[in-house]
């Protein structure tokens, strides 16, 4: 039997309380649970000491036994001090797209021609002042 640490909803609508809970990984969320070990209030302040209620005995036994914590109660157990979380580590799910790398190419490449323009000197239009003295020469004649 796979036996999980879990959170189990309570409260009212818009007002979430949780209890933390031993419970069957096949249970449902609100179902029926082995033992209650705490309770999470995230509508109190983060820095309130009842936000997070757990009694660390129970869970250290659940955790001996290999009751496997979802990763909300692993940062709660971290922050006890009972377990050290992992790190979670997806460095393909960061990647861009295939659609944004494209949008990426295009912006780089006129970003590349608008540098090149800036950068090239603009030529010198020299024709209408070679044919100004041309043009003194015949009313000199």
């Amino acid at each position: 039997m796979a036996i999980k640490i879990r959170l189990a909803r309570g409260g009212s609508k818009k007002r979430p309380y949780y209890h933390i809970v031993i419970a069957d990984a096949r249970a449902p969320r609100d179902g029926r649970v082995i033992e209650r070990i705490g309770a999470y209030n995230p509508m109190l302040a983060k820095d309130d000491e009842k936000r997070v209620v757990l009694d660390t005995e129970r869970a250290t036994h659940w955790l001996n036994i290999g009751a496997q914590p979802t990763d909300r109660v692993e940062r709660f157990l971290d922050a006890a001090g009972l377990l050290k979380r992992t790190a979670r580590n997806n460095p393909e799910k960061a990647k861009p797209g295939a659609k944004a790398l494209e949008r990426l190419e295009e912006k780089k490449a006129a970003e590349e021609a608008a540098k090149q323009a800036a950068e090239a000197p603009a030529p010198v239009e020299e024709a209408p002042a070679a044919e100004a003295p041309a043009a003194e020469e015949a009313v000199a004649e």
